[in-house]
């Protein structure tokens, strides 16, 4: 017997034994399941494919191949190999990719339904189109001068700083930061942070990102980018040897950007947004009492 008879006949078994009596029975929460778990398949390979994950799922589908390979040839050692490598292999992964899975739930809480359901109505953090021009002025300066620089600017999820800097506190200006970052001065070596359109600090030590950029950038772009990984923050770059302005955002650079595009990057075009459960609790509750009045 060939193998490809073995294996149509295994096949037809398998089908022979399926209990086909309870299809008759499947109700519209069985296909709501089922859509719901085949959308979250299709997010997590998604998520993967963006992640150092998906060369750990390539690793993954090989050994299940070898696992049942083993199974199917009697190959009780390496079965038994791969069944002790797979029941400490779960905790690895966590351990390994710890980074991965953060991201990952930050962004399901970044998500417009969570954001709407939690949000409040402060919004101290939006990023004011004055602070932008301050910011857009002192990066294009320094890129002229060719002008090494840092700038941060936070946005709902902090830093992680390797270094917290120096306190500040201070409007924010193109002036100001221009002579935070020249040459050695006390504070140009690091990152500048903005936060509620204000220099909260100067000479921070950012993370370094571990993924595979251009042999041409430098330690600059690396935490530029490090820090977009774990934040949502906008970092933007002015390199000192090509003088070339990048912006780091969401673990992407986008690199030789004139003031223009640098403006339209940290400003993007406002979508109509979803009011907030508490929002629209508060209308109901305010045009009530107007009728009541």
């Amino acid at each position: 017997m060939s193998i490809l008879d073995f294996s149509l006949d295994s096949l037809a078994n398998v089908f022979s034994n399926i209990d086909t009596s309870s299809i008759s029975t499947i109700k519209l929460t069985d296909i709501i399941d089922i859509l719901l778990v085949a959308v979250l398949i299709y997010w997590i390979i998604v998520w993967i494919r963006e992640t150092r994950a998906w060369f750990l799922l390539k690793g993954i589908l090989v050994l299940g191949a070898v696992s049942l390979l083993s199974n199917v040839f009697n190959l009780y050692t390496v079965s038994w190999i791969i069944e002790k490598t797979l029941s400490v292999g779960i905790i690895a992964i966590i351990i390994l990719f710890q980074p991965e899975f953060r991201k990952a739930l930050e962004n399901i809480g970044k998500g417009w339904l969570v954001s709407n359901i939690f949000s409040n109505e402060k919004d101290n953090g939006k990023l004011e189109e004055a602070t932008v021009k301050e910011i857009v002025d002192a990066a294009v300066r320094m890129a002229g001068e060719k002008t090494g620089a840092l700038i941060v600017v936070e946005k709902d999820v902090p830093v992680d700083l390797k270094n917290p800097g120096i306190n500040i506190d201070a409007a924010v200006s193109s002036q100001l930061l221009t002579n935070i970052f020249v040459n050695k001065t006390p504070l140009h070596d690091g990152a500048v942070i903005i936060k509620n359109n204000r220099i909260a600090s100067a000479a921070c030590i950012l993370p370094l990102t571990e993924a595979n950029l251009n042999s041409d950038l430098g330690t600059r772009h690396r935490a530029a980018v490090g820090a977009s990984e774990v934040s949502d923050a906008y970092v933007v770059v002015v390199s000192e040897e090509t003088g070339k302005i990048s912006m780091a955002h969401e673990g992407k650079l986008k690199r030789d950007l004139s003031g223009e595009r640098l403006t339209e990057s940290l400003l993007p075009t406002q979508k109509t947004s979803y009011r907030t459960f508490t929002t629209l609790w508060k209308g109901l509750y305010n045009n009530e009492n107007k009728k009541n009045s």
